[in-house]
């Protein structure tokens, strides 16, 4: 991907704050937000599904695959690209995608996973699941710990899920920050899955802590 274009400078406007002005400076020299344009992508991040299935090979034309936390749709397109049937689900709404089966609800509610196993059962007759996708990511306050803890919560929420739904041989990706997935949970996911590592995927920016968590080949 060309690095080389010139920068485009943004001046700070008298209501912007400096901080906006750094971002939006940020996203019209990012080659990642131009190439999602030119591909009609929903976002950046659907590039870092993109490699990441580069590297592990997860994604395989009519396979079931389950997208938590789906808005804007950027990882939905990507399954859809490999030819897969996804069920997704977000707080936030998305545009409809064909081919997407879409929940606009908190995954953390506990009626969610439930409506997410009666859909899986829909397109496949074992009712499970090849790929569980998980790019959940709850809203921070700054707090080092707090922050930490709620992250957690997600991906073992997540991976828990997960470990229902998947069937033996499948995949499970999650979004994880710091220094990636806690020691309890890699200890599980590695008694669980043949193959668990750590990527970030060079759409993933540098200064961001920001790291997934990919298990593959699941034990049953």
């Amino acid at each position: 991907m060309t690095r080389n274009k010139p920068k485009t400078r943004v001046k700070t406007a008298k209501k912007r704050k400096s901080s906006s002005t750094r971002w939006l400076q940020r996203q019209l020299n990012d080659p990642y937000v131009e190439q999602a344009q030119k591909k009609g992508y929903r976002g950046r991040a659907a590039f870092k599904l993109k490699e990441i299935d580069e590297k592990a090979g997860i994604l395989k034309s009519g396979m079931v695959v389950v997208d938590l936390g789906a808005a804007p749709g950027g990882w939905c397109q990507i399954a859809l690209e490999k030819k897969c049937k996804v069920v997704a689900i977000d707080l936030l709404e998305i545009d409809e995608l064909p081919g997407v089966v879409f929940f606009q609800k908190d995954f953390m509610e506990d009626d969610a996973p439930e409506l997410l196993k009666a859909e899986i059962s829909k397109l496949n007759e074992s009712g499970l699941a090849d790929v569980v996708l998980s790019d959940m990511a709850p809203n921070t306050i700054g707090h080092k710990q707090t922050d930490h803890l709620r992250i957690m919560a997600v991906v073992e929420a997540a991976y828990l899920f997960a470990t229902e739904v998947l069937r033996p041989g499948g995949a499970f990706v999650a979004k994880v920050f710091q220094g990636g997935a806690e020691d309890t949970l890699l200890k599980d996911m590695k008694k669980r899955f043949e193959k668990v590592k750590h990527i970030k995927p060079p759409a993933s920016r540098k200064d961001s802590s920001e790291q997934y968590v990919v298990a593959t080949g699941f034990k049953g």
